[in-house]
């Protein structure tokens, strides 16, 4: 802000010269107070200049409505919604987010530093201030292949832009409570730069948190229970609370909010795709629900703005005061949080719904053009097995954690592993696409429920490789390959046919297209899936099926390379033996 800028901000909050904007006749939600006060907002230059009674050149009458501060995420993929950040904010923003903290990693490990670059460049062409954490583990672990690796050194620049907050969520937690040398540069990195670092440690507990939060990880959005939340919060870390489109945690935690921790409690979503949006909203439907679950109405909204504000140092926003962004958020009913207009830095940007700007898009030729798959064939399906025991991965109920179950599957007379409607058991299989190398595993996986077809995606996290479910290897051979040819996306098959699907030409991962267009296409590919697939109806057969790759998150998942065990960070064996059984249960 330069002297003249400065002197007409003071001048407007002394009453002296009229604003640029004044709300009228507003129900002002203090979020420092916990209360709510009645009166004007004037507004200059894009920033509050005062709360009472004002004039200005143009008015905007509230007329008795609440007036809130503009919603921040504090974590969410936005390559997750199948969108570019400029269709992303435009639909983000009509639902009241103003600012997001996006983790850009899914199309870093694609496309690496160029990925970063491309989504800096499209984040300039929306409403909503998009600030980035660059991605701390690409690959997430080393036991699997991805696009790109990026190193300390690769991180050196990048960390120096203003529109980088620091470094994304920290997987590799192993590495950071071994002291591993690699993770060490990469923490070194944010800290001598000022930044800060998001955290990623499912059920890490004790001493191992200890050392997980010594090494000034401030954040995380991976507890499961109250217990691992409220020892995050003793360690001194901010716990972003998540409810997206498949990890459903919000409700259960909030059972652990109290008036003590809630300003260390933040609202995330993730990963939320445009059907979620489209149907529930976003931050706007994190509110009720937290509302819903008894919730204080001020106490909600200070976990989607000033909490989220303060825990990542955006000292300009987060509450409605003198001097801070004029990103505000219009809405009838405290407890309803239904979104009527949206002003970000002063301009109303969003009414009743609608996103008011004209969508540009930033060029995505960098970021086309990602898939090398070499000698695929439904010979590399093939499952032999020693046994009729095997170790399958089990999915839960609403979310991505999954079990390390052992299982009796029905073989083949040369021993091979067949799908048998009956033990609701199907192969999954994950094919390298980044670097050529073949690599194509084999795995089991329970709870999705297809029975008939298959379905591939190009969207797996975190590598984003292929990754398959059906009931056959000719149907997945089938699917994939139909995968390949439109170039990437998603595909659902069944009998030698595309039931439907949906191109993402953009690192295999995003759309070209708009945010209706997307969710009409996945909204078919459920269909199809639930009715022609057989797919349970309480699986999210697309996002669901994505995170079955993503090896830091328990119990087991599969890579490219095999079978992971989380839980112990090692490979394991397709093959079990029945007395194990025994000692998982």
């Amino acid at each position: 802000m330069d002297k003249l800028k400065l002197k007409k901000l003071i001048d407007v909050a002394a009453g002296r010269v009229p604003a640029d904007m004044v709300i009228k006749n507003a129900k002002i939600v203090d979020v420092y107070q916990g209360c709510i006060k009645e009166g004007d907002i004037a507004i200059c230059d894009g920033a509050i200049a005062g709360i009472g009674d004002y004039e200005g050149t143009r008015i905007l009458d509230a007329k008795g409505r609440y007036v809130a501060p503009g919603f921040i995420d504090s974590h969410i993929h936005i390559e997750s919604s199948y969108l570019t950040p400029e269709e992303f904010g435009k639909l983000l923003v009509p639902c009241g987010a103003t600012t997001i903290i996006a983790d850009p990693h899914e199309i870093v490990n694609v496309c690496g530093n160029t990925g970063l670059q491309y989504m800096l460049d499209a984040s300039e062409n929306t409403a909503l201030d998009i600030k980035f954490m660059i991605p701390s583990c690409v690959p997430a672990t080393p036991f699997e292949h991805a696009g790109a690796m990026i190193d300390a050194a690769s991180m050196e620049s990048p960390i120096k832009d203003e529109r980088v907050l620091g470094l994304g969520e920290f997987m590799n937690y192993p590495g950071v409570v071994n002291g591993s040398d690699d993770v060490l540069d990469k923490l070194l990195i944010a800290h001598n730069e000022g930044k800060l670092i998001d955290g990623h440690s499912p059920a890490l507990a004790g001493k191992d948190l200890n050392a997980y939060a010594a090494a000034r990880i401030h954040t995380d959005h991976e507890c499961a229970t109250v217990e691992e939340m409220n020892e995050r919060i003793s360690r001194g870390i901010y716990v972003l609370l998540r409810h997206g489109s498949a990890c459903k945690d919000l409700r259960n935690l909030l059972k652990g909010v109290t008036s003590y921790n809630s300003r260390r409690c933040l609202l995330c979503s993730d990963d939320r795709q445009p059907k979620t949006i489209f149907e529930e909203g976003h931050l706007d439907n994190h509110i009720r629900i937290c509302i819903e679950e008894g919730i204080d109405p001020i106490v909600a909204i200070q976990m989607a703005t000033l909490n989220a504000a303060e825990c990542f140092g955006l000292s300009d926003r987060g509450a409605i005061a003198p001097g801070l962004r004029a990103d505000l958020v219009l809405f009838n009913n405290l407890e309803e949080i239904s979104v009527s207009e949206v002003l970000i830095a002063g301009e109303v940007v969003a009414k009743d719904g609608e996103y008011l700007l004209p969508v540009i898009h930033h060029d995505s030729s960098m970021v086309r053009g990602s898939f090398h798959v070499k000698d695929f064939s439904k010979d590399k399906l093939r499952l032999p097995l020693k046994g009729d025991f095997a170790h399958i991965i089990d999915i839960q109920k609403d979310s991505v954690v999954t079990k390390k179950s052992i299982a009796k599957v029905k073989r083949n007379e040369h021993g091979e592993f067949v799908y048998d409607e009956r033990l609701a058991i199907a192969k999954i299989a994950v094919v390298e696409r980044h670097q050529n190398t073949g690599n194509v595993a084999v795995g089991l996986i329970r709870g999705y429920g297809i029975t008939s077809g298959a379905i591939a995606l190009s969207i797996a996290h975190d590598s984003h490789n292929i990754i398959t479910v059906g009931v056959s290897d000719e149907e997945m051979e089938f699917a994939v390959n139909a995968l390949l040819a439109q170039g990437g996306g998603i595909v659902a098959v069944k009998k030698g046919k595309v039931l439907e699907s949906m191109p993402l030409p953009i690192g295999g991962i995003m759309s070209d297209k708009d945010g209706k267009w997307v969710e009409e296409k996945v909204t078919k590919i459920h269909e199809v899936s639930y009715k022609e697939l057989g797919i349970q109806l309480s699986v999210e057969p697309i996002m669901t099926l994505c995170f079955m790759s993503l090896a830091v998150i328990p119990e087991l998942k599969i890579t490219d390379m095999g079978l992971f065990d989380v839980t112990k960070f090692e490979f394991l064996p397709i093959d079990a033996e029945q007395n194990e059984l025994s000692e998982l249960e």
